[in-house]
């Protein structure tokens, strides 16, 4: 365990710089690997009864993020997944959390947030998947998916046209809903913790008739909490109800429904940098709670409605099928007033340099009512044969989707602001401002005012259509996977029609070796529609990405773990010309890079369960400047033990999470990093089970990112929940 403890830490703490370094780390990132393993075997070697345990850390459905059931030791690409064990234990209200324990992963991108859930991969922001169809269009059109709902959520690492169609060259996150199960299980559910949260939550599954035909499930939960942001409160109602019908042996529907209501506000407050990350100029700070909003005008109020159809079916000992299919109807109402930054400024000064009335300064006001609807479906046959001594599984696949969005609103810039030279701040100037060392509610301009500003947006139809096939081969040890797609997408916005079509391709070549290791490389791209022309009527390219990923993944037959090491080097192409001359047309000749290294460890030793990943990135936009808001360094370490014998019924668990310094864009305005502990107890006695799960124990004050443009978001305060739970 001192070596493990060793290798932790040091992992915590690169300094790689140059390609020689990055040799060293690979020499470390093995070493590590070899001595988690070594430990573990050593371990397991004193704990026989272990020996004869078939444990399984990741499981895929034919619904899951791969659209496939085969095994992760088999499939020559990285996917992460998160059970529903993992996001009890780790404490996780939000689906933002569940991301801070996976390599190559940044969740909780923008600090604490109640409008969404922020995550990127490997750099870059990815779409969000539910049961294998796109669940999020656009930023502020829908609710959150409450983690409760879920029973695993998986995260797809490099670009998936292949199975998807457009989307990002980061990956994807897809999360898995609970669906009704044979065995009767119910479960009542209650949690208080700071900042009143307070919640409800009832999980009813079973089957309908002693033959089995139908089963069901209830899952509802009502959420009423305060927040770490002043004035901000989030009431959520979901229900989500489902069926299935087996009319035999080969034959799988169900019907899923999801109700969720959230009447709340928006946390992040847009604080300017100074007097947060950097000094302001009285000396005075913003306090991370701090609310330059107004209770009388803000609110984030939305709706979803989504019923999702799920069918399988088996025809043969060759041929199945499966069917996806959705239709969403989605809504938000979303007003904040924030800070506006005049000129570059973070703050209006005075001509002798002081700031305005103390740190008064102009406000934004900006609405949106945003809608979004969705029908989508996605089928797919398998057949599964053998061509001699090759093994054959085959998916061939067909999917559309329709989604209309729309955007009606206002965005008042800096209302009450008035330049005139010479006179910074006329008389009246100032009426809607607000002090950020010291803010006052209740001055909030006219309705009538604001509402002369409101417009109705365009309606927008993007229509995607696509067919992909791939077959996953198998000769002895080797596992060879080709994949090629082709989509037809298109968009339409008030009458103005763009078109894109384009074929997408992965091939992936894995071996696996009796000892448990089995090396692996794959290529794949992805493809992403730019709406507009470059100036002559031509459309724009899509942007495309390319990603080339070796890597080796281990799991051995003597102890339950799975370990993963992957390299990649990803190129996003066809973005906006970097050096493009004022008055030129736009070129689309900039691309952007992201290679790194990811590990990611889980190992059972007797009563005690570890996980570590670590992941190095180096990222360059079009511009030559490192991304913003990406770390490139991050770990995280979990420890779980659930004792046996005497102790049988108690748990306990504890996390460190590492977070390396970030960048705002153009290489300016850096974030430190932060290092966050998170902590775990529980008991379970009969029917009964009691919980304490704490996030950032130390209450440690940091900010998530600080970006250029001049403002800062900050991260997650301590969280302290105790949950009471009765099954029967």
């Amino acid at each position: 365990m001192q070596i493990l403890i060793i290798i932790i830490h040091d992992l915590l703490h690169p300094t790689i710089r140059s390609p020689a370094s990055m040799k060293r780390s690979i020499t470390l990132t093995t070493g590590a690997i070899a001595a988690i393993c070594a430990v573990a075997n050593a371990y397991a070697n004193t704990e026989e009864t272990q020996l004869e345990e078939v444990l399984v850390y990741s499981t895929l459905s034919r619904f899951s993020a791969l659209k496939s059931d085969t095994p992760i030791m088999e499939a020559a690409r990285s996917v992460s997944i998160v059970s529903e064990q993992q996001i009890v234990d780790r404490g996780a209200l939000t689906l933002d959390d569940t991301f801070t324990y996976s390599a190559g992963v940044i969740g909780e991108t923008y600090g604490y947030a109640t409008r969404g859930d922020w995550v990127r991969v490997r750099g870059l922001d990815v779409p969000q998947y539910q049961d294998s169809l796109q669940s999020l269009f656009g930023n502020y059109n829908n609710t959150r998916p409450h983690v409760y709902t879920l029973e695993q959520v998986e995260i797809l690492k490099g670009p998936a046209s292949v199975l998807y169609g457009q989307g990002s060259p980061g990956g994807l996150v897809n999360v898995v809903s609970k669906r009704p199960q044979e065995e009767t299980e119910h479960e009542i559910r209650a949690e208080y913790g700071t900042f009143d949260y307070t919640q409800f939550a009832l999980d009813s599954t079973g089957a309908v008739s002693s033959s089995g035909d139908f089963l069901y499930r209830m899952v509802a939960v009502y959420r009423d909490t305060d927040t770490q942001v002043d004035q901000v409160t989030d009431k959520t109602m979901v229900l989500a109800p489902s069926v299935t019908w087996r009319p035999d042996a080969d034959t799988d529907v169900t019907l899923l429904i999801n109700y969720t209501d959230t009447q709340s506000d928006t946390a992040a407050q847009f604080l300017p940098i100074a007097g947060t990350l950097e000094p302001a100029a009285n000396g005075k700070r913003i306090d991370s709670s701090a609310y330059l909003g107004d209770p009388a005008f803000n609110k984030y109020d939305a709706t979803t409605t989504a019923m999702t159809l799920l069918a399988t079916h088996r025809f043969n000992d060759i041929w199945s099928m499966e069917l996806t299919s959705r239709y969403t109807d989605a809504s938000a109402d979303y007003q904040q007033a924030w800070p506006a930054f005049i000129g570059g400024d973070r703050y209006v000064y005075n001509s002798d340099g002081s700031l305005f009335e103390d740190g008064t300064v102009p406000r934004s006001w900006y609405r949106s009512d945003a809608t979004s609807e969705q029908f989508a479906f996605d089928a797919r046959f398998r057949a599964s044969f053998d061509t001699g001594a090759i093994s054959h599984r085959v998916l061939l696949g067909g999917q559309y989707q329709d989604v209309t969005t729309g955007d009606d609103g206002y965005y008042a810039y800096a209302l009450g602001y008035l330049f005139i030279p010479g006179d910074l701040h006329p008389p009246g100037a100032d009426q809607y401002w607000i002090n950020v060392f010291n803010p006052t509610y209740g001055n909030v301009p006219p309705a009538e005012q604001l509402n002369a500003l409101y417009a109705k947006g365009p309606r927008t139809t993007v229509k995607d259509a696509g067919v992909y096939a791939s077959d996953h081969m198998t000769l002895g040890n080797w596992h060879l996977t080709l994949g090629l797609r082709w989509d037809d997408t298109e968009s339409d916005t008030e009458g103005n029609t763009q078109r894109d079509d384009e074929i997408s391709s992965s091939v992936g070549l894995l071996y696996q070796f009796d000892s448990g290791l089995a090396p692996y490389a794959s290529y794949a791209e992805s493809f992403e529609p730019v709406i507009g022309d470059n100036g002559t009527g031509t459309p724009l390219r899509p942007q495309e990405g390319e990603q080339i990923e070796i890597g080796i993944k281990y799991q051995p037959d003597a102890f339950p773990a799975l370990v993963t090491l992957a390299w990649f080097d990803l190129e996003q192409s066809n973005l906006p010309d970097p050096l493009n001359n004022p008055g030129e047309f736009e070129q689309q000749s900039g691309k952007a890079t992201v290679r790194g290294l990811e590990l990611e460890s889980i190992a059972r030793l007797g009563d005690v369960e570890l996980q570590f990943n670590w992941s190095k990135l180096e990222t360059e936009s079009a511009n030559d400047y490192r991304f913003d808001s990406v770390p490139e360094d991050q770990a995280s370490a979990w420890v779980t033990w659930r004792p046996t014998g005497s102790w049988e019924g108690f748990r306990a668990g504890a996390g460190i999470r590492y977070v390396g310094e970030t960048w705002g864009g153009l290489d300016q305005t850096k974030t430190p990093s932060y290092t966050l502990g998170d902590l775990m107890l529980g008991y379970t006695w009969r029917n009964w089970d009691a919980a304490l799960n704490v996030r950032n124990i130390e209450d440690k004050d940091y900010f998530a990112t600080c970006l250029a443009r001049g403002d800062c978001f900050p991260g997650d305060q301590r969280s302290a929940v105790a949950s009471l739970r009765y099954q029967f």
